[in-house]
């Protein structure tokens, strides 16, 4: 049996975790493949500065940095950020997978433009710092937001009447006014409405979240993961600074 280690970037309760947990049910995978989910000990409110994503990165590295020693096989990330991707990369020898990543080039490989559909208009920067670094942004149609603020614990548990004809409306403008061809759900809070979604698009929805356990199934599969000339390994690796700095954090929260 495959295990995979799944980062939740905000410190949750079991009842918030099992809202990311749903995230399972919306993807098929074998039956010689489980996931765990865990949260980090401390994190910012939300994701919209530079300290904000200094912070996540070491959330994210100290809760992940002893995954392959606990007998995880793969690690994926639960934020479309990708904070903390190429820090574990750097310390684990197994697959890492990311949502932010990963889910352009998916849905670049099922179209010739995307659009961003999103919650937020304030993580846009999100968006176009994987938009910036791989050289994409001639193929983003648009960045489409119902500009609502997040809720990263509960989700959009209670909020689905009001949520999903707004992002229903603003994902159909992206592919008539845009020209999208493939829609790109912008966070990976935002899975409960993709079933929603794409019943009523006309173009393929990319849920982000599931989407990275399927790669990390596929990873393991056939014997892939990232190159070690693009991520290298520490020279001095400080492992016990990361959990002393993060225990530190969480008891201050």
């Amino acid at each position: 049996m495959a295990r995979v280690l799944v980062i939740v970037p905000f410190p949750m309760t079991e009842e918030q975790l099992g809202l990311r947990r749903a995230q399972l049910g919306q993807v098929r995978l074998g039956p010689d493949i489980d996931f765990d989910f865990r949260p980090v000990k401390a994190a910012p409110s939300n994701y919209v500065s530079a300290a904000d994503l200094v912070l996540a990165d070491a959330g994210i590295l100290e809760a992940g940095q002893h995954a392959e020693a606990e007998g995880y096989d793969a690690v994926c990330i639960d934020t479309m950020s990708d904070s903390g991707l190429a820090a574990l990369r750097s310390v684990l020898d197994i697959p890492v997978i990311g949502p932010g990543r990963a889910s352009m080039l998916m849905a670049l490989s099922l179209g010739k433009r995307v659009s961003v559909l999103t919650m937020w208009a304030a993580w846009k920067p999100l968006y176009t710092k994987h938009l910036d670094e791989l050289g994409l942004h001639h193929l983003c149609a648009s960045i489409r937001s119902i500009d609502v603020a997040p809720d990263n614990r509960n989700l959009l548990g209670g909020k689905e009447d009001e949520i999903f004809p707004l992002l229903e409306a603003e994902g159909r403008r992206a592919v008539e006014e845009d020209g999208a061809d493939v829609l790109l759900l912008g966070s990976t809070t935002m899975n409960a409405a993709h079933a929603h979604l794409a019943a009523r698009l006309p173009v393929p929805v990319i849920n982000p979240g599931p989407l990275t356990y399927k790669l990390a199934e596929l990873a393991l599969g056939l014997g892939l993961r990232h190159s070690r000339l693009a991520h290298p390994a520490p020279r001095v690796p400080k492992p016990d600074l990361f959990t002393a700095m993060l225990d530190a954090a969480r008891d201050r929260s």
